[in-house]
């Protein structure tokens, strides 16, 4: 893995690893070796998506301690399995979280947006920081018309839901979470059922926050409530709105970045931990969009909405 993705040639004897090539390369291949025979140590299993993580994150930053990102931040979640950052923009994701209480985490599927939100609510919900977890996303169909649904309301919009439920469910016991969400310490709601509400002692994820207008931004944002926290996510290339309809979270990134107390996180899709293939498709299509109209758009891309600067990784 070290030979694929730096260039170099890499033999193994016995307790010793031997590096060839260029010296840069050569430099970054044993800092990365270093680092991860530390986290072994430390009892951590390093996998494949671990190593190339790991160079990933020298390359960036060659003086990066792999032990202080991966350090277990969020141990308050107390599922079953420990949840850390996997990579720097992560880390510093769940630091924004902590330290402000309104934060828009805007990027590509699979950089971990909402996961991270979700623990951190968890984890607050656990050390009783706040008393109920409230997760909502906008009921926005993604380019396919599913006609009228069957059932009660909560059948109805339990779909679109869905990807919350996901992930609650992967950090808590099934019936603990069924138990918490019968006394609404955790509710899981459409957008639409915030509008008049005031969220006090609350820890607030609006999901999908790109398929909101700007009235239904401006109505959430204004739902906050004394000791509460507001965690927006969403990815501003994937836009399921109308073609003349401007996205709420484009909207709410212009209106209010540079407002103190209100934190901004922009991943890229070298911050992508999914399949490694997820990072070269999200490339390809960025690629497209570039080449403009002549490389022709999909239809729900609303590029003409997506924020100067969107993707970089410097200081936020």
């Amino acid at each position: 893995m070290l030979e694929q993705e730096l260039g170099i040639d890499a033999r193994a004897r016995g307790n010793e690893v031997r590096l060839i090539g260029a010296e840069p390369k050569v430099r970054l291949g044993r800092k990365v070796l270093e680092e991860l025979y530390g986290q072994i140590r430390q009892g951590t299993t390093v996998r494949a998506r671990d190593v190339r993580a790991a160079v990933q994150m020298l390359e960036r930053r060659p003086e990066t301690r792999l032990g202080e990102v991966y350090e277990d931040v969020l141990s308050g979640v107390g599922g079953r399995r420990s949840i850390t950052a996997k990579n720097l923009s992560q880390r510093r994701y769940v630091e924004l979280m902590r330290t402000c209480d309104v934060v828009f985490s805007v990027g590509p599927a699979g950089t971990g947006k909402t996961y991270l939100a979700m623990a951190m609510a968890i984890a607050a919900l656990n050390r009783h920081e706040v008393s109920r977890v409230i997760l909502t996303r906008p009921a926005v169909e993604a380019g396919e018309k599913l006609g009228f649904l069957p059932g009660t309301m909560a059948e109805k919009v339990n779909p679109y839901l869905r990807p919350l439920y996901d992930a609650l469910h992967d950090m808590m016991d099934f019936d603990k979470a069924a138990r918490l969400m019968e006394r609404d310490v955790i509710e899981v709601a459409p957008l639409a059922f915030m509008r008049g509400r005031t969220l006090n002692d609350a820890f607030v994820i609006l999901d999908e926050a790109q398929n909101t207008t700007p009235e239904q931004m401006k109505m959430f944002v204004t739902r906050l409530g004394y000791d509460s926290k507001a965690v927006i996510t969403g990815d501003v290339t994937q836009v399921d709105l109308p073609s003349d309809q401007r996205s709420g979270l484009v909207d709410a990134i212009e209106i209010l970045e540079g407002v103190e107390g209100i934190g901004f996180m922009r991943f890229s899709e070298a911050d992508v931990v999914r399949h490694r293939l997820v990072q070269s498709i999200i490339r390809a299509y960025d690629a497209r969009e570039r080449r403009g109209p002549g490389g022709g758009r999909g239809g729900s891309g609303n590029g003409s909405d997506r924020p100067s600067g969107d993707g970089g990784d410097g200081p936020e």
